[in-house]
C-alpha cells in the first residue's frame, strides 16, 4: 500500500523521508479544481505555487536552485506516484516542471539555469517540451518545424501538436531542424510572450489536461536563446525522455495503486449473497492479479530510476520496459478495479471512474507503448549483433 515499497533496498533514507512528507502533505490538501478552459489554467497555476511554496519543486531541479546536486530519478519517481495517487491533475502539474525543465537542468548553460530554474523551484515559472508535431509524433526524422540563422538571430517557422501545458506555459523548449538527418535537430527555449508565437489551437481530450498546438510564424530568438550546440537537439530530447520516462511509468503505478486501495476498501465493505464482495473466489483472483501487477510495476520502475542515479550512463531499455510495462498494468487494474466497483464504477466522477479516464493517456504520453516496444526490441537486438558481429537491427 501507499509507500510499502519504500523498504526495497533501491531507496535511501532521504527518499523515504520525501514520500512521506509529500504523502502528509496531499492529505491535507484540497484538490478541487477546474475542467477546462480558463479555469482548468488557473488551477495547473495553483496547484504549480502550492508545489512550489511547499518545497516540493525543488526536487525536479538541481542545486544550487534545488536540492540535489543531480535530478535523483528516484525522488522525481517517488514525488509522481505520491501526487498520482492522491491527485492526477497536480501529478500532470509536477511532471511539465520536469519535463520542461529538464532540458535546462541538463544541458543549459549557467545563464539559462539562473533565469529560469529558480522560478520552476517555486512554482512560479510553467515549463513545457515542444517537441511533437501532427506528423512527426515519435518519428522525429519526420519533424518539419525550421530554425533558421539571420544575422545574430534564429527565425522560427512551424507548428507543433500535443503540446502539454500549452497555453499555460511562461516558456517552452522547442525542438526544430537547423539541418538534415539527427544531427540536423536543434533546441530553443522560447518565452510564450515571444512575438511570433502564439497557442494555435487548444485540444480537448479524456481527462482535465491542457494541450493544444502551438504555430511559429517568424518567430526571432535570439542564439542564447538555443541549448548546447547546433544540432544537439536530438542528445537533447533524448536525454530528457532517458529522465522522465520512468517517472512516467511511477505515475501510472501511483494510480494504480489508489485503484487498488480503493479496490480493497470494496471488497471489505460491500455486502452481497450473505457475505462481502471480497468472499468470492472470483474477487479475491482479481485482487491477487492486481497486487501482482502493482508491485511488478514497482520493481521495474524504481530498477531503471535506481540505474540512473547510479551513475548508468542510458538508461533507454530500463526506463522504456517501465512505462511500458506499468502504464499498460495500470490500465488493466484500474478497469478491474471499474468491474468490481459495478454501478459505482461508472458513476461520474467517482475515484476509479476519474482514474479510468486519467491512465489511458499515459500510454501515450512520451512515447506510445508500441514506440517503447520499438525501442527496447532495437536495443537487444543490436546489442545480439554487436556481440555476434551480425548486422544491426532497423
Amino acid at each position: 500500500m501507499p509507500g510499502s515499497h519504500l523498504h526495497w533496498p533501491f531507496f535511501e533514507a532521504r527518499h523515504r523521508a520525501r514520500e512521506q512528507a509529500l504523502d502528509q502533505w496531499c492529505a491535507a490538501q484540497s484538490w478541487e479544481h477546474g475542467q477546462s478552459g480558463a479555469a482548468l489554467d488557473a488551477s495547473c497555476k495553483a496547484f504549480a505555487l502550492r508545489l512550489g511554496e511547499a518545497g516540493f519543486l525543488k526536487i525536479a531541479v538541481p542545486e544550487p536552485y534545488g536540492e540535489d546536486a543531480g535530478l535523483d530519478a528516484r525522488s522525481l519517481c517517488l514525488m509522481r506516484e505520491t501526487l498520482a495517487r492522491h491527485e492526477p491533475l497536480a501529478d500532470f502539474v509536477y511532471a511539465m516542471q520536469v519535463l520542461g525543465s529538464a532540458p535546462i537542468s541538463l544541458f543549459g548553460t549557467p545563464a539559462q539555469k539562473e533565469a529560469l530554474l529558480g522560478g520552476v523551484a517555486r512554482g512560479r515559472k510553467l515549463a513545457a517540451f515542444a517537441l511533437s508535431e501532427k506528423e512527426a509524433g515519435s518519428d522525429v526524422a519526420a519533424m518539419a518545424m525550421r530554425a533558421e540563422p539571420d544575422g545574430d538571430s534564429y527565425v522560427l517557422n512551424g507548428a507543433k501538436a500535443w503540446i502539454s501545458n500549452a497555453g499555460v506555459a511562461d516558456f517552452y523548449v522547442v525542438f526544430a531542424r537547423t539541418g538534415e538527418g539527427k544531427r540536423g535537430v536543434s533546441a530553443f527555449i522560447v518565452a510564450a510572450e515571444t512575438p511570433g508565437f502564439e497557442v494555435s489551437e487548444r485540444t480537448p481530450v479524456i481527462a482535465a489536461h491542457p494541450l493544444g498546438s502551438l504555430r511559429f510564424r517568424d518567430c526571432r530568438v535570439p542564439p542564447d536563446a538555443m541549448l548546447g550546440e547546433p544540432g544537439d537537439g536530438l542528445k537533447i530530447a533524448l536525454g530528457t525522455l532517458d529522465l522522465c520516462r520512468s517517472t512516467v511509468g511511477a505515475a501510472a503505478l501511483g494510480m494504480a495503486s489508489r485503484a487498488y486501495a480503493e479496490t480493497l476498501k470494496r471488497a471489505r465493505n460491500r455486502q452481497l449473497f450473505g457475505g462481502v464482495l471480497g468472499d468470492l473466489q472470483l474477487t479475491q483472483a482479481a485482487v491477487a492479479d492486481m497486487a501482482t501487477a502493482v508491485d511488478a510495476s514497482a520493481l521495474l520502475v524504481y530498477r531503471a530510476a535506481w540505474l540512473r542515479d547510479s551513475g548508468q550512463e542510458r538508461v533507454t531499455r530500463e526506463a522504456s520496459m517501465a512505462k511500458l510495462f506499468a502504464t499498460e498494468q495500470a490500465q488493466k487494474v484500474i478497469d478491474r478495479a471499474v468491474q468490481l466497483f459495478g454501478g459505482e464504477g461508472v458513476r461520474a466522477g467517482s475515484v476509479v471512474e476519474r482514474l479510468y479516464r486519467e491512465i489511458r493517456a499515459l500510454r501515450i504520453y512520451e512515447g506510445a507503448s508500441e514506440i517503447q516496444q520499438l525501442l527496447i526490441a532495437r536495443h537487444d537486438l543490436r546489442r545480439e549483433g554487436a556481440e555476434k558481429g551480425g548486422a544491426k537491427a532497423p
